[in-house]
């Protein structure tokens, strides 16, 4: 079996059809999840990027050291396959364990200014997909392709329209910039301001969602969808204005960075349709792919493979996850199924499922839940720092079932 792994970088999970979003037109991202096992609580471990795919290439937690045995890449190759490695991303391609991929494949990445385009053609991410199309046109008789795209972080050149697609007459005029909005929005910001970048980032998703439609149509109407499994993965969100954030700058640990879109598309047909809310991260994602096309996961601590979810015959295989922030900070923050529970100077804690992008901070209203939390971070950081599997350690009911 062939396998494409899609992983975008800033896509926002909760401007996703999948995920519940209801006003942007994403019939690509609709006709996947039918097809595909959608995961509802995929969460990165870190959104520094070379952290990320420490995560994703070594199958173990960020914060973990390096392990001895072979990198993602290489079990891969070890299956009979050949690794492809296809970027427009600079800092992926030149990952350590990039190296390990058989083939590279370089999309040039956008270089300096430009306009917004005047046709869906001349964007940078219709670029991106016919450069990745043709590749499987030509693609060898046993692969497996990681093709990992930053366009939405790196530049939004959607056309005129797309920004304009989903604003009444009356709405304010939308973000006309090309380079993504970084920006830490004031106490007294101009709702207004914020409401246009919002609509020309849903603009770029919908661009998004349109070239994914190409490749699906392409699989659908090729003998290479046959024998060919699509995964679809986020990298990181993109904060916009949630936690009066814009953009990717202070990596703050909220769920409009760290809640990522995942989705597996088997050609079997395991899994279509089916979501799960268990929590999972992306060693635990890499090793479901490992799986899935018969590749070795001995050794491997820090993931487990989700496949037995695939098939409905699975319990829970993370008790929490564990998030961490970039290399010169010592921030983090644990979820569970009931909580999310973020460190800093005033710790906050955010009631789950029902408060998704921790709108309400409930802390000084459960003094005992964040005094466990606080109690049990130390020993769950000992534990990813030093690759013990997901379901240790052990933590107390009350942070994975909630208040009676």
């Amino acid at each position: 079996m062939n396998t494409i792994c899609l992983v975008l970088d800033g896509l926002h999970t909760g401007f996703l059809g999948p995920y519940g979003n209801t006003w942007i037109h994403t019939p690509a991202f609709n006709l996947l999840a039918s097809h595909a096992f959608t995961f509802d609580c995929a969460l990165i471990d870190s959104p520094q990027i070379d952290r990320l795919y420490d995560s994703y290439w070594h199958i173990k937690h960020a914060l973990a050291p390096a392990p001895d045995g072979p990198s993602f890449p290489t079990r891969i190759r070890q299956a009979d396959l050949t690794p492809v490695l296809m970027s427009d991303e600079p800092c992926v391609l030149a990952h350590p364990l990039a190296a390990d991929f058989e083939k590279h494949v370089r999309i040039a990445s956008p270089d300096g200014p430009r306009p917004i385009a005047e046709e869906l053609e001349e964007t940078h991410f219709a670029s991106c997909f016919a450069q990745l199309i043709d590749w499987l046109d030509q693609a060898p008789e046993q692969f497996f392709l990681w093709c990992h795209l930053g366009g939405l972080r790196m530049v939004w050149d959607a056309p005129a329209e797309y920004r304009t697609a989903y604003a009444a007459p009356d709405d304010p005029e939308p973000f006309l910039g090309v380079e993504p909005p970084r920006c830490q929005l004031p106490t007294d910001y101009d709702p207004d301001d914020l409401f246009g970048i919002v609509q020309a980032y849903a603009g770029q998703v919908a661009l998004v969602d349109t070239c994914l439609g190409g490749l699906l149509g392409m699989l659908d109407e090729t003998p290479l969808g046959e024998n060919t499994a699509l995964a679809v993965l986020g990298a990181r969100g993109f904060p916009l204005g949630e936690h009066r954030q814009v953009g990717l700058d202070k990596l703050l640990l909220y769920g409009e960075l760290v809640h990522v879109p995942a989705m597996i598309c088997l050609p079997d047909g395991r899994g279509a349709a089916a979501r799960s809310p268990e929590l999972v991260q992306p060693a635990d994602l890499s090793a479901t792919l490992l799986d899935s096309v018969g590749a070795s996961c001995a050794g491997v601590k820090g993931g487990a493979s989700l496949l037995p979810l695939l098939r409905g015959d699975a319990d829970a295989t993370r008790p929490c996850v564990l998030l961490a922030g970039s290399d010169n900070d010592t921030s983090r923050a644990l979820r569970t199924p009931a909580w999310y529970f973020r460190q800093g100077e005033l710790p906050e804690l955010f009631v789950k499922p029902d408060d998704r992008w921790e709108a309400n901070n409930v802390a000084s209203r459960c003094v005992e839940v964040v005094e466990q939390f606080e109690a049990v971070l130390p020993r769950v950081t000992q534990s990813a720092e030093s690759g013990c599997a997901p379901q240790s350690p052990q933590i107390p009911d009350i942070l994975v079932s909630g208040l009676e």
